[in-house]
């Protein structure tokens, strides 16, 4: 989440305040709405069907407007959707958690995320599982990570975090705490990173709807500079200076 936020391609030069867009305040026809988000009319209309899309306002009975709104919510659902992958279904209700206005910020910001796609469940009849679950749990004290430890039970991060450890146990690889805690230090520098961008945005949805987009959208990035580091690094190491 470390590119900085542009204005002016999240909403174009309308209104950009994330408040229903009332006639002459930047509302577009669907055409328009297309050509500025890149988004077929047909996709469009299909999103409206699917209630990934609010309804814009009706002008006339076969016409409607659309605002920046529409245009936000179209590149949210092109992240989820057309880079993420995400199931239609799955997508819908990662928008409601983002709608739910009655979860205070952080707990919104934890639904919305949550409902993304997760890795597999951890086996619960494998005995690797219950021995990784303690391994996770231990880590989560040594971090001081408080919120994280009280919510293990319902967490699907935690339970992702579970079934990756009791692989590597089931494949003889080490993965203690000690292995560990390296990487979690690093997700924590990230996670400051990654919530001031959020910040940048000015209103709770906006916020929420960002965290959800960069999520989907900066972990191919953290994957890729990932392996790209460790190329550079085995170069250092290994390599033959050709």
């Amino acid at each position: 989440m470390g590119c900085k936020r542009n204005p002016e391609r999240e909403t174009g030069a309308g209104n950009r305040s994330g408040k229903p867009t009332r006639k002459g305040a930047g509302a577009v026809r669907l055409a328009e709405l297309s050509e500025r988000s890149g988004v077929s009319t047909p996709t469009i209309k299909y999103y409206l069907r699917e209630r990934l899309l609010p309804p814009g306002r009706r002008i006339t009975a076969t016409q409607s407007e659309y605002g920046e709104e529409h245009l936000r919510r179209l590149r949210l659902v092109r992240a989820l959707i057309q880079v993420g992958r995400i199931p239609v279904t799955t997508a819908r209700d990662v928008l409601a958690a983002i709608e739910d206005d009655s979860l205070n910020h952080h707990h919104r910001l934890g639904t919305a995320v949550q409902a993304l796609p997760h890795g597999p469940e951890a086996d619960e009849a494998d005995p690797a599982t219950a021995a990784a679950r303690r391994t996770a749990t231990e880590l989560l004290d040594l971090l001081d990570w408080r919120f994280s430890r009280e919510v293990t039970d319902i967490s699907r991060p935690f339970g992702m975090l579970v079934a990756a450890i009791a692989a590597l146990d089931r494949l003889g690889y080490a993965c203690d705490t000690a292995h560990l805690l390296p990487y979690a230090r690093q997700a924590e520098q990230l996670a400051v990173v990654d919530l001031d961008l959020v910040e940048e945005f000015r209103t709770p949805e906006e916020q929420v709807e960002a965290a959800v987009a960069l999520t989907v959208l900066y972990e191919p990035v953290l994957l890729s500079l990932r392996r790209l580091a460790e190329a550079e690094e085995s170069n250092r190491r290994f390599g033959t200076g050709s």
